[in-house]
């Protein structure tokens, strides 16, 4: 058997997590690849490493005088960690790099990639694994693309004789070598890229919660662990915000057919929760998770017999498109179409918008509504338990929350919900309460 295993940055933010990182290695043989993040925080007022090295960075080109400060600081964070380990790894080498190169103007995504770096030398050493810098194997192309075809060529090729490997997590390289980046959290696709190039038995993902939750913890205290879930369930809710996992992260691994499963660096002998393509395994409630975000708006357009009017969505979403503006759900009746937008994006363009549609379709009625949330309402369970939706209105309206939209696929995998951005939390609770805390 073997397992890729990615550790998050508050997993590592200190010689006492490495400590801890390297006892759950170390206790199963499988555990081969290891991808980590650049320190994280050590207390809830630090600062992660990979937000110094943007400060160190932004300063060095500004030419400000903090650049020293801050390099010195960062140089600290690692040293603190080397030394509470006791090794006798030295980084200097690499910093003079590092500076070089900062003050070279080399690239922001260049100075974000060496926390992890730098991370995984000290966890190589520490660990007695070979060390091999993702820009190495992780390809993107001329346009910034990640490319998967060479990617997965390259890590095979080059780890398919190396049997205990560190890699980097956040970065690969462009072909000519120029550091490029994925989004913030991107340790998890890296972990995921590797686990599917090598076709391993399982991704091991291990963060600062047992697994992945219900609900928002800061929402509902002590919110359900949800023991299995699937690659499209997460997907659902990683989308509306639960944060866990990085959405991208599933797409390597659910093409090769391998489970992730999300563990807890704190209590390792937690279960936390496996992410698998399907399972036969009956939910614990109806629902899988809840997610949501704030800040939409909605465009209501009426107009008589719309419905026989071909072309009418289109022309709509063309307006929005011309204007450079995505939009999240299309919810419609006969006569009428709601589209929910995301309002920080809506609002500077929205007379554009407005005056668009005019004359595209002429409509008879339009309005704007603003300060919206959607809500997200994911489970498998929904298929085969009737009244679903019934019960989510019901729990609503107990709570005095009206409902401004609600939506629900064909696929019977989720609903969502519109509601006002001060309902928010009230709805959550209202909707967690009536699918998990009565049935505990």
């Amino acid at each position: 058997m073997r397992k890729v295993v990615k550790f998050g940055g508050s997993s590592l933010a200190s010689a006492e997590q490495f400590r801890k990182v390297g006892s759950i290695i170390k206790a199963d043989e499988s555990r081969r690849y290891v991808v980590p993040s650049a320190p994280g925080k050590r207390f809830s007022a630090d600062t992660k490493v990979t937000d110094l090295l943007y400060q160190c960075y932004r300063a060095a080109k500004e030419g400000g005088a903090e650049f020293g400060a801050l390099l010195s600081e960062i140089k600290s964070r690692y040293q603190e960690i080397i030394d509470g380990l006791e090794l006798s790894i030295s980084l200097e080498e690499d910093f003079k790099v590092i500076e070089e190169n900062f003050k070279n103007q080399i690239g922001e995504e260049y100075a974000a990639s060496r926390g992890e770096f730098l991370n995984s030398k000290v966890m190589a050493d520490y660990l007695g694994f070979e060390f091999v810098d993702a820009a190495r194997i992780i390809r993107f192309d001329g346009e910034g693309q990640f490319d998967a075809e060479m990617t997965g060529r390259l890590t095979r090729e080059y780890l398919k004789n190396m049997e205990y490997v560190v890699v980097p997590g956040f970065y690969g390289a462009m072909e000519d070598g120029t550091v490029k980046t994925f989004s913030r959290g991107g340790s998890d696709i890296t972990g995921s890229i590797v686990s599917g190039a090598l076709d391993v038995d399982l991704y091991e993902n291990w963060t600062d919660v047992s697994g992945f939750l219900v609900t928002d913890p800061r929402i509902i205290k002590n919110p359900e662990v949800i023991d299995t879930i699937t690659y499209r369930e997460l997907r659902e809710l990683s989308y509306m915000g639960a944060t866990v996992l990085h959405e991208e992260a599933i797409f390597p691994v659910r093409k090769a057919g391998i489970p992730i499963n999300i563990r807890n660096t704190n209590a390792p002998d937690d279960a936390g929760t496996m992410i698998v393509e399907d399972t036969c395994k009956k939910p614990a409630y109806t629902i899988t998770g809840i997610a949501g975000k704030k800040g939409f708006c909605s465009l209501f357009i009426e107009k008589s017999l719309m419905n026989s009017e071909i072309g009418f969505g289109r022309k709509v979403l063309q307006v929005l498109e011309e204007q450079g503006i995505s939009f999240e759900h299309v919810p419609s009746g006969i006569d009428t179409m709601t589209v929910f937008i995301h309002q920080d994006e809506f609002a500077e363009k929205e007379q554009q918008v407005i005056a668009g549609i005019h004359r595209m379709v002429n409509p008879d009625y339009m309005e704007l509504e603003s300060d919206l949330a959607l809500i997200a309402v994911v489970g498998r369970g929904m298929r085969s338990n009737r009244g679903t939706a019934a019960r989510i209105f019901a729990a609503l309206a107990h709570a005095n929350i009206n409902v401004k939209m609600i939506d629900q696929g064909s696929s019977e995998l989720n609903v969502i919900i519109g509601v006002k951005n001060e309902d928010f939390e009230g709805a959550v609770k209202a909707i967690y309460d009536i699918f998990v805390t009565t049935q505990l």
